[in-house]
């Protein structure tokens, strides 16, 4: 299966050399560009990406808020966006996790992770980088006080959880808690459908926002 990309950003460097690296890869095909969140909107509805990869500061119409209207609450048929943000802003990364981005590329992060995160977005998978997902979560700016409603998870479903949370595979996952990747997958899936997630990085900021795992080194 040929996946396709959209990359939306409004430096021309920026896009072009995204587009090299993805027209290089035998499994990808840049189908359009965007410079900025009014054409980003408009292509992705469009031409239906597999996925898109979303700068966060653009003209007309920023990021976020071209994201909200792709993949955001409500939305029925939302793209597959993986935003791509620089390290120091916290507020952007919580409102991208709240209104759907399935992952996050860092700018400087170099052709092999942009690559593994077009793949991982493609497939449903919004872990892209477990040490990126966990600098950025480890950043967020908690909106409001921690918050201890820990809905009807299990106390098994707790442990995956936190696991998700410190950007640990299903396989490490696995092999701490001595039970089968079959059983994390399970697990996982009826974690999403508690709280309402729609991948691991909406699972992961619940952990984060309520203070489940503490900051710091793997």
């Amino acid at each position: 299966m040929t996946i396709r990309v959209l990359v939306a950003d409004d430096q021309a460097m920026v896009r072009t050399g995204f587009g090299m690296i993805i027209g290089a890869q035998p499994d990808m095909e840049l189908v359009g560009e965007a410079a900025d969140g009014v054409q980003a909107v408009e292509q992705a509805l469009r031409l239906r990406p597999d996925v898109a990869l979303m700068d966060i500061r653009m003209p007309k119409m920023d990021g976020l808020e071209a994201l909200r209207r792709l993949a955001g609450p409500g939305v029925a048929d939302p793209v597959n966006v993986v935003v791509v943000t620089t390290f120091d802003l916290d507020e952007y990364v919580h409102a991208a996790l709240r209104n759907g981005a399935c992952g996050f590329l860092l700018k400087d992060s170099g052709p092999a992770l942009l690559v593994e995160a077009v793949r991982a977005a493609a497939t449903g998978d919004a872990l892209i980088s477990p040490s990126i997902t966990v600098r950025l979560l480890e950043h967020l700016t908690p909106p409001a006080p921690a918050r201890q409603d820990l809905g009807e998870l299990s106390p098994r479903e707790l442990d995956v959880v936190r696991l998700t949370a410190q950007g640990r595979t299903n396989a490490e996952i696995a092999a701490e808690l001595f039970i089968s990747i079959g059983t994390v997958k399970t697990h996982l899936s009826s974690v999403q459908a508690k709280l309402g997630a729609r991948n691991r990085v909406e699972i992961a900021a619940w952990a984060w926002e309520r203070r489940l795992v503490a900051p710091g080194p793997r």
